[in-house]
């Protein structure tokens, strides 16, 4: 009986490591399968670049600056951080296409009611300054012909000629384009063509673009494809319209969209795209890939039997690992890839000191205000702590934040402990401390929990908790998502040492 008893425990003890390693292979893709995303979390409006069999991604960075992250890959699935290229503040940074032309790499964006483009030799820069290109319109889509004349899509389905150097408009704006005429009984936000991305494949140009709306309803935003036998049109519409969407809002992925085609260095044809998760709409746009067939006819789409919810094989390329973690001590001279400050960057605002944190002068008023150095969680459920010493009358926090417009956590002045719900702070544990605390966040599935501790061993639970199930797009507009924040605000500084962030399964 005992030994039956112990082959049952061993059996059970072996299902439980199988299971915990099926879990890590479908989230690190150690396999010869993956399950999407590829990027948790917000990682919107991906544009990739194939660089022999290197590959370069790069998304829509919004308010969230250092800007323009660009990321690495060898085989599609791991990626680590290279650099973020934007640095000098213009506003909200929308979709951007990543190119490389003639030996150098080039980054153009819309911001600020206009397009920019920023270029460097190498993909780690030094990149320049963005360089205003002094036309409007959003989601520039860079094509260059045969004979070396380049090009700039935009949403509206038109395109602009560029100089020789990618440096500057040369001609006016050419519409070309109406884009797939949706259904009117299906359900979709607006008919908002947009995201135009655009290669060649044999005698023919490609441009895929998203249509239906980027949030909204669950079946509005779609993938669209057409044809030319010149970049300039006219343009015919793929009978496979539209590539993929939502069919409902039981799908697993809501509004997928804003698509790069193509081909990998295994002449691998693959899609790369976003699109929110059911139920977790406030982690914000997260980046999906699937493989691509073509038709005798010359179109492509997508395998008859490809479903985005289950495991797919992997593209054809030894698997890597990531060597990309949310924890820091804070102990290097620059500030890791993974923060980034809410509105203007100012490098004169922080110092790193010696093997002892980050220390980030007090700002602002209210925790919108103090334009809190925020970092993307990627998980459902976690805890995220952080150490904190305070000097002078500043105020330290740790919160979940959207955006100017709603945001809550728990915060700390020289001795109180105070709660930030939606905006309303108030003392919740007077006279507990002495300019240092531990703060932590648990969020479990939306649901947050707040502690604080003197010595980062016992924790205590304040009375207050919140829920951020609503704290995404289609409440408060604005393409954003919930991130972790650390705040410094009032007047004097505050310390921050050994962020740590640890997934709830």
């Amino acid at each position: 009986m005992k030994k039956i008893i112990t082959t049952l425990f061993l059996s059970i003890i072996v299902c439980i490591i199988l299971n915990a390693q099926h879990q890590m292979d479908d989230r690190y893709s150690n396999t010869n399968q993956f399950i999407n995303p590829v990027f948790y979390g917000d990682y919107p409006d991906p544009s990739i670049l194939v660089d022999g069999d290197d590959y370069y991604v790069v998304h829509s960075s919004f308010e969230y600056y250092p800007g323009l992250t660009i990321w690495h890959s060898k085989d599609l699935i791991s990626w680590n951080p290279v650099t973020s290229a934007l640095t000098k503040y213009v506003g909200s940074v929308w979709a951007p296409d990543l190119v490389k032309y003639k030996g150098k790499y080039y980054i153009y964006f819309p911001a600020n009611n206009t397009n920019y483009v920023i270029v460097a030799d190498s993909i780690g820069g030094k990149w320049s300054d963005p360089i205003d290109l002094k036309i409007g319109n959003i989601d520039p889509g860079h094509v260059a012909d045969d004979k070396g004349n380049r090009y700039l899509y935009f949403s509206s389905g038109g395109y602009v000629p560029l100089s020789e150097d990618g440096l500057s408009v040369t001609g006016d704006f050419q519409h070309v384009y109406d884009g797939w005429p949706i259904p009117r009984d299906w359900t979709i936000e607006c008919f908002c063509m947009e995201g135009p991305k655009l290669f060649k494949r044999g005698k023919y140009y490609y441009m895929t673009v998203a249509e239906g709306g980027t949030a909204g309803p669950a079946t509005g935003h779609m993938v669209i494809s057409a044809r030319s036998k010149s970049p300039l049109g006219p343009w015919e519409n793929s009978p496979y319209n539209p590539i993929i969407r939502a069919e409902s809002t039981s799908d697993k992925w809501w509004s997928v969209g804003h698509a790069t085609i193509f081909e990998n260095a295994a002449s691998e044809w693959w899609m790369m795209f976003h699109g929110y998760e059911k139920d977790h709409y406030n982690m914000g746009r997260q980046t999906l890939l699937a493989p691509v067939e073509w038709t005798e006819d010359g179109w492509y789409k997508l395998p008859d039997n490809f479903d985005l919810t289950k495991a797919t094989k992997r593209p054809s390329a030894k698997p890597l690992e990531s060597n990309y973690s949310l924890n820091d001590d804070f102990e290097g001279k620059e500030l890791k890839p993974q923060w980034k400050f809410f509105g203007k960057y100012d490098a004169s605002r922080y110092d790193f000191v010696e093997n002892n944190g980050i220390e980030i002068k007090a700002k602002g008023s209210s925790i919108p205000e103090s334009s809190p150095l925020l970092c993307i969680p990627a998980d459902h459920s976690y805890t995220a702590q952080i150490e904190i010493d305070l000097e002078g009358d500043a105020v330290a926090g740790l919160v979940l934040f959207y955006s100017h417009k709603i945001y809550s956590g728990i915060l700390a002045d020289s001795k109180n402990i105070l709660a930030n719900l939606r905006g309303w702070q108030f003392p919740t544990e007077k006279t507990v401390i002495d300019n240092h605390v531990y703060l932590r966040l648990k969020n479990i599935n939306n649901v947050v929990d707040m502690y604080y501790s003197t010595d980062g061993v016992n924790w205590i639970k304040i009375e207050n908790s919140f829920d951020a199930s609503g704290y995404h797009h289609n409440v408060l507009s604005d393409f954003l998502s919930l991130r972790i924040g650390l705040v410094s605000m009032g007047e004097g500084k505050v310390r921050f040492k050994n962020f740590k962030y640890e997934p709830i399964k």
